[in-house]
């Protein structure tokens, strides 16, 4: 019973068998045999390196994040600014300031060839002028020397007698003859590093909103919700060039995970191979007077970098536009085309970095063709190429047998055995 089921299991064979005697090979059959075999080698290893490959797929979803914060990587020169007169600020639109940040920042003194001046990496940022007020003790009351007093009726900073002189509608020229100003050591200063310029590097850590960094000369007070910074008028009247030219050497927006090394080494291949660059890194820009103002407005988006080996590495990328002002104009001025135009603020000298956050996260994700996927491809490889060379050589094997009937000779001539002679 068994047997007889084997047989007719017989009749749903789909590979017909022909015997040896009856196969016709021929030179062209060898031939395109030879072609078909190289052609499936090729592309079966153009397949294997295709499922080998990694790459990268890239999406855009909405940026769910909650009570982020960003960190800043900046390295600026400022080489006629001294290091004394440049303070840093950050401000958000929740209201928070960071005023003379003290923290993962150096600021190194520059002589004018712009080579740092030995042992004068400063750690912090705080000015000179907090320091002596902390010193002093709780009861200190400075005078005003004839200037208007304010409310609280003493002058305790060398800014405080001048700005009650200017409210006295005094000149302010004498500053070595006022205690406060030869306390904080102004003169002494000021002439010691009149000719110097400022390098700042660090990080820098901000809320994840909206938000602006200040890199300016002089003093930054809180008064009444407003930012309100004064030069400080040696500026004006030590006899040097002072502008704010600068060099924007890097400036980068990074996340918590590019604190592991591992995952900023993962992150910066990633970057370099999908060629994402910070786009400010290596600006110049230059001016030869005072009053002016540049501003550079960000536009930072989040950025996920996802491994084949699971891990996820946070960062951001940003892109940048770039403004500038000369602020002798006024807040009224006409351009080169004739147009009036009208600013809304005065402004103030410095670099400003204007940053905004997007709402959307961009995901770039490593993926890699599956081991399904190849072994599919390449049964189609085999199977099409074969198919393809069956066809042909069906098509050239019956021109051949039709030529040779039109001629007159013996189909058979030129085969013993089913085979070539």
């Amino acid at each position: 019973m068994a047997k007889g089921f084997l047989s007719a299991l017989k009749g749903v064979d789909a590979f017909g068998k022909t015997m040896e005697d009856v196969k016709v090979k021929t030179r062209t059959g060898a031939l395109l045999t030879l072609i078909a075999a190289a052609i499936i080698f090729s592309f079966t290893t153009i397949e294997f390196f295709d499922y080998r490959r990694v790459n990268v797929d890239t999406s855009i979803i909405v940026d769910r994040s909650r009570g982020e914060k960003l960190t800043v990587n900046m390295n600026v020169t400022f080489p006629r600014v001294p290091c004394y007169l440049l303070s840093l600020d950050v401000m958000d639109i929740s209201g928070e300031t960071q005023s003379d940040i003290t923290h993962n920042i150096l600021k190194t003194r520059l002589d004018e060839r712009g080579v740092p001046v030995p042992n004068s990496v400063i750690t912090e940022l705080q000015n000179d002028l907090d320091k002596i007020n902390s010193q002093r003790e709780g009861g200190y009351c400075g005078s005003c020397y004839g200037g208007v007093e304010p409310p609280s009726g003493c002058c305790n900073t060398c800014e405080d007698v001048r700005q009650a002189y200017v409210n006295r509608g005094w000149s302010f020229n004498r500053p070595d003859s006022i205690e406060q100003c030869v306390q904080e050591g102004w003169s002494e200063k000021l002439k010691e590093q009149a000719s110097e310029g400022c390098n700042i590097a660090g990080r820098v850590r901000v809320n994840k909103v909206v938000g602006n960094i200040h890199l300016s000369p002089g003093r930054s007070f809180r008064t009444a919700s407003h930012n309100l910074y004064e030069l400080v008028p040696y500026l004006r009247t030590d006899g040097n060039r002072h502008d704010f030219t600068h060099t924007i050497h890097h400036l980068a927006f990074e996340g918590d995970d590019e604190y592991d090394n591992t995952k900023k080494k993962i992150g910066k291949e990633l970057k370099e191979r999908l060629g994402m660059s910070n786009p400010l890194d290596g600006t110049t820009a230059r001016t030869i007077k005072q009053q002016y103002m540049f501003q550079y407005f960000l536009k930072v988006v989040s950025t996920r970098f996802e491994t084949l080996d699971g891990k996820t590495i946070n960062t951001h990328q940003y892109s940048a536009t770039h403004f500038e002002r000369d602020l002798d104009k006024g807040t009224q001025e006409n351009t080169p085309a004739g147009l009036h135009v009208a600013h809304g603020t005065g402004g103030i000298p410095g670099a400003f970095f204007n940053y905004e956050i997007s709402p959307l996260r961009i995901v770039h994700a490593e993926t890699r063709q599956s081991f399904a996927h190849f072994i599919t491809s390449t049964c189609a490889i085999v199977g099409g190429v074969l198919t393809v060379a069956s066809l042909i050589d069906s098509a050239l094997f019956a021109t051949r047998k039709a030529l040779k009937h039109k001629s007159g000779s013996p189909v058979s001539s030129g085969y013993s055995n089913g085979k070539l002679m």
